[in-house]
């Protein structure tokens, strides 16, 4: 079972919905550059440090020198490339963990003859490049990279030293990773989509971690032959390398570890085993593309008659896979799922009357509309269409604490923790709440917590009327069992969703992105106002014919006018 984590939310009411203190954001990505070309060490800046007294010995104080920067960092690297751990480790604040990295670099990982290059300081962080030869049983091959280190004071004697981190050593270590040479611990894959032609990094910068996830998990399944290989072991339990979020921030099912294995380079190649997903070719170039074309933006596509996956992409394709492992409050997206309950419960009608007030208070908050608006005499297709919160709001008297939890786990598949698609995911979040907190998931805030996957995948259930775990590697692959709902919506429910979404779709906040897309198409807008963000998350879901589609822009405003068009191109596309 996965490892669960939480986010924490912070009670206030924004203009849309009830704001939360964060989602889940992915963080910057480590480049690594291979060459050499020395760089100059800078001497300019530095802050001066001054002193304090310790008995009668003067301590320095304050931030290290530029002097003592640059002289902290030859002397480390020195000793570093000369193979001198003990005199490197001693250079730094952790010198029992600085001793077993660089002594496993050399024994474990097998680099050599390495060369060190500092390059332009900038305060107190210093650049440097390395370049090594890996060699293995008779075979060397040359590695080059670039990190860096940060040279800090200690305390308690004012001496400068370097503080370690698993990332000085080389930038994809974090705590428990390893640099090693040897066999491959897996063999290495060919991916393909669902038409036969090869997936690789290259071509889909956004599957980069998802084929080194299918090649720790199918690797001895595919057939292949493993080669030899400078990787970095993982630990298990961590953090993706790029996360910056708490490790109580982000939720991850750990179909393979949550960050797989990589290959930094390769000595002996293996020979490939073939293995078959769902993506399809062009629909993932089109996700590749929309998404390149906007900051902090990921977008899935499935198929509702099956769940089948047939493209995921990010705006940072080598950062952390929001579209699969994110967490973050759906917003008035949210609303499809809240709609299923009230309609099944017969809390609301699509024709009946229903309020949409300018206020709504539960549990001591007060909720309101965009813009203060309200409906009067409004239908609920009014409110749905419109994204009316307070219509929602106004109905949490009526439900038990654990309503919208049991609908979101028992109808949509959604916070059981136990899809397996084929790599690491997150399968959504829809805690049990009380007060204010209840009403506020009901309009996707509070604690629910989604991602673009789950969010087509909503939208998919509601296109068929029936709950199928979204995957990318056919279960007979390997004998998987794919998660089931308990129990399927009515097909009346259904068919009033459809209704519903199709209006917003022609009438309603959707209009604009769905234009022309069809009678038999839907999607519902959301936006979640996020602490520390001048704009809202936009998202949108939808379904156009056999494709479903979801997306979210982070800081993006409102759905419609961000996420919108970026779905609107992955229906057509797909069309």
């Amino acid at each position: 079972m996965g490892k669960r984590r939480r986010a924490t939310e912070r009670k206030s009411v924004g203009l849309r919905d009830v704001r939360v203190r964060r989602g889940v954001l992915g963080g910057a990505a480590v480049v690594v550059v291979c060459g050499m070309g020395a760089a100059a060490f800078a001497l300019s800046g530095g802050a001066g440090s001054g002193e304090r007294s310790v008995g009668e010995k003067q301590v320095p104080t304050g931030p290290p020198t530029s002097a003592e920067v640059r002289a902290t960092a030859r002397d480390f690297l020195a000793a570093w490339a000369e193979g001198d751990v003990a005199r490197a480790a001693a250079l730094t604040d952790d010198r029992t963990a600085a001793k077993k990295a660089l002594t496993s670099y050399r024994k474990d990982a097998r680099l050599t003859k390495v060369r060190l290059t500092p390059g332009k300081r900038s305060g107190a962080e210093v650049p440097f490049k390395a370049a090594a030869m890996v060699s293995y049983e008779g075979v060397s091959k040359p590695y080059a990279y670039a990190s860096e280190l940060t040279v800090v004071r200690r305390k308690s004697d004012g001496a400068t030293l370097v503080d370690w981190r698993p990332a000085v050593l080389h930038p994809e270590l974090r705590p428990g990773d390893r640099l090693v040479t040897g066999e491959a611990g897996d063999p290495p894959i060919k991916a393909v989509d669902r038409a036969g032609a090869e997936l690789t990094a290259a071509k889909y910068p956004s599957l980069g971690a998802v084929l080194d996830s299918l090649r720790e998990k199918y690797g001895k399944k595919a057939g292949g032959t493993a080669g030899i290989e400078l990787r970095v072991v993982r630990a298990d339990g961590k953090q993706p390398a790029n996360d910056t979020t708490s490790k109580d921030d982000a939720t991850t099912k750990d179909d393979a570890k949550s960050v797989p294995d990589k290959t930094l380079l390769t000595i002996a190649p293996g020979t490939p085993g073939t293995l078959k997903t769902t993506f399809s070719g062009s629909l993932q170039a089109a996700a590749e593309r929309e998404t390149a074309k906007r900051k902090q933006a990921s977008v899935v596509v499935v198929k509702p008659s099956t769940g089948e996956i047939l493209a995921a992409a990010n705006s940072n394709p080598t950062g952390f896979n929001m579209a699969f492992q994110g967490s973050l409050a759906p917003g008035s997206t949210m609303k499809v799922v809240t709609s299923s309950m009230l309609l099944e419960k017969k809390l609301a009608g699509v024709d009946k009357k229903h309020p949409c007030p300018k206020y709504s208070t539960y549990g001591g908050w007060k909720f309101q509309n965009d813009d203060k608006f309200q409906i009067k005499d409004g239908t609920f297709r009014a409110s749905f269409a419109r994204s009316c919160n307070t219509a929602f709001i106004s109905q949490a008297k009526k439900l038990e604490n654990d309503s919208l939890t049991r609908q979101a786990q028992e109808v949509f598949g959604l916070g059981r923790d136990n899809w397996s698609i084929g790599v690491p995911s997150f399968d959504g979040a829809v805690p049990v709440q009380a007060d204010a907190q209840m009403a506020a998931s009901l309009i996707g805030q509070g604690g629910v917590r989604m991602n673009p996957l789950n969010m087509a995948s909503v939208a998919a259930t509601v296109k068929s009327g029936t709950f199928r775990q979204p995957y990318l590697v056919s279960p007979d692959v390997d004998d998987r069992t794919l998660a089931t709902a308990p129990r399927k919506m009515s097909g009346a429910t259904a068919a009033a969703l459809r209704d519903l979404m199709h209006h917003t779709a022609v009438a309603g906040t959707a209009a604009q992105p769905m234009r022309g897309l069809g009678a038999d198409s839907g999607a519902k807008t959301g936006s979640a106002e996020v602490d520390g963000q001048k704009k809202p998350n936009g998202w949108f879901t939808a379904y156009r014919g056999d494709l479903a589609s979801a997306a979210v822009v982070r800081e993006g405003g409102h759905g419609g006018e961000s996420a919108g068009p970026l779905v609107r191109a992955m229906l057509v596309a797909g069309g």
